[in-house]
C-alpha cells in the first residue's frame, strides 16, 4: 500500500509540474514587464528542478511517471489562447497563471488526502510544489 500510494502521488506531482511548465511556457513570450517575465523564468526554473527530483523518485520504481490529463491541458490552452486573444497584457497572464496556481495548490491538496500511505519524501515534494504554486500565485498579485 505505501508503495502504490507513493508511486501515485509521484505521477500527480509529475504531471502537475508539467502543467505548471507547459502554462509558463505557454505565456512567456507575450509577457511584457521585466520584472514578471524574470518571476516565471525562475519559476519554471524551480519546477524544473522539482521535476528532476520527481522522475528520480520515480525511477526507483521503475516508474516512467505521468503526462498532463491532455482534457485539462487543451482547455487550459484554450483559455489562455482566448483570453490573451481579446487581451494581450500582463494583467492577463497573472490572472491566467494565478487561476492555474489555485488549480494545481487544490489538487495536489485532494491527491496528498487520498494518498494518505505515501512515503514521507514523496509527500514533501508534494508540498514542496503546493508551495512553489503558492508563492507563485503571491508573486502574481502585483501584476493583477
Amino acid at each position: 500500500m505505501i508503495e502504490q500510494d507513493t508511486i501515485r502521488l509521484l505521477r500527480e506531482c509529475d504531471a502537475g509540474v508539467k502543467m505548471g511548465v507547459s502554462s509558463i511556457d505557454e505565456v512567456l513570450e507575450y509577457v511584457s514587464s521585466p520584472k514578471l517575465k524574470q518571476c516565471l523564468t525562475e519559476c519554471r526554473a524551480e519546477h524544473e528542478k522539482l521535476q528532476e527530483e520527481i522522475q528520480g523518485q520515480l525511477a526507483r520504481f521503475q516508474d516512467e511517471g505521468k503526462e498532463p490529463n491532455p482534457i485539462a491541458k487543451g482547455m487550459s490552452w484554450m483559455k489562455t489562447n482566448m483570453k490573451l486573444a481579446v487581451n494581450e497584457s500582463d494583467q492577463t497572464i497573472a490572472d491566467l497563471i494565478t487561476d492555474g496556481c489555485g488549480m494545481g495548490v487544490k489538487s495536489l491538496n485532494q491527491y496528498l488526502n487520498a494518498y494518505k500511505a505515501a512515503d514521507e519524501f514523496s509527500k514533501d515534494i508534494a508540498k514542496k510544489l503546493i508551495r512553489q504554486e503558492e508563492k507563485l500565485a503571491e508573486k502574481m498579485r502585483p501584476f493583477l
